[in-house]
């Protein structure tokens, strides 16, 4: 059982949803992305998606494409994201990290070695968004073989057809994309979600975490009322490119966690 699973037997227990961050590692700079990612799960997160920044972001909307760069900017690696998930184990041994980002980056550190380096640092799970369910031999066995879970995105055109493959080789949990295009592009509809996740429900035993889009507390308790729970990306992305100290944006952060848990 990987602390993500763990993570959900413990939510399911208490009658709770999940509360899903992602951060982009290293933005602004190391040293300030490190202390956001310290304070997440006493501001209420559950699980910490950290950002792997890229050079070509092609899935990624504005904001996170211009975190990616501030951190590339700011000298963060591969390497140096994997130091920060250790830096934040030294204090936390149980709230999941998920390490989101694009395959190239992992290839160009070699599989083996990546996948080694990554349970080392205390990551439990990786989302690889340019890596589709057939190219699963490349790293999404290797991983889960590894004893990390992979998990994959569904969105709103991922028909009957093609759902069973993408579900085949997923652990952890299904990140659902509850809207078509980039992230942070649009505001999703609960109603219009509903029927997305009870159709992925009806093909898999795995929670169902809805993302992209959501802004308030408000929104984020009507997603995780219809979902296993909500995600907040692009919404503390901006807090944190505005300038905000971190306990500002860990403010955020609690009351988005909040309304999670309401759900």
């Amino acid at each position: 059982m990987t602390r993500i699973d763990a993570k959900f037997a413990e939510l399911a227990s208490a009658g709770k949803k999940a509360f899903v961050t992602y951060v982009m590692a290293g933005d602004p700079d190391y040293d300030t992305s490190l202390e956001v990612v310290k304070g997440l799960p006493a501001a209420g997160v559950d699980i910490i998606e950290l950002g792997l920044p890229f050079t070509d972001p092609m899935a990624d909307g504005p904001t996170i494409q211009l975190a990616g760069q501030r951190a590339l900017e700011a000298g963060q690696t591969l390497k140096k994201t994997l130091a920060m998930a250790a830096a934040f184990r030294e204090g936390d041994d149980t709230t999941p990290i998920v390490l989101m980002g694009y395959y190239n980056p992992i290839y160009n550190h070699g599989v083996e070695a990546f996948l080694r380096d990554a349970r080392e640092a205390g990551i439990d799970g990786l989302i690889v968004v340019d890596l589709p369910p057939e190219e699963d031999e490349e790293l999404c066995i290797p991983a889960q073989k590894a004893g990390l879970n992979f998990i994959r995105l569904a969105t709103p055109t991922t028909d009957d057809a093609r759902l069973p493959k993408v579900l085949e080789n997923t652990s952890g949990f299904v990140y659902y994309v509850s809207i078509t295009g980039i992230t942070g592009a649009a505001a999703p509809e609960a109603d219009d979600v509903a029927p997305e996740v009870a159709r992925i429900k009806s093909q898999t035993d795995l929670p169902i975490i809805v993302g992209f889009g959501i802004r308030t507390p408000e929104m984020s308790e009507g997603i995780a009322r219809i979902a296993d729970g909500a995600v907040v990306g692009s919404a503390i992305v901006s807090e944190i490119a505005a300038g905000k100290p971190v306990a500002e944006v860990l403010d955020f952060v609690r009351a988005l966690a909040e309304g999670a848990h309401r759900a």
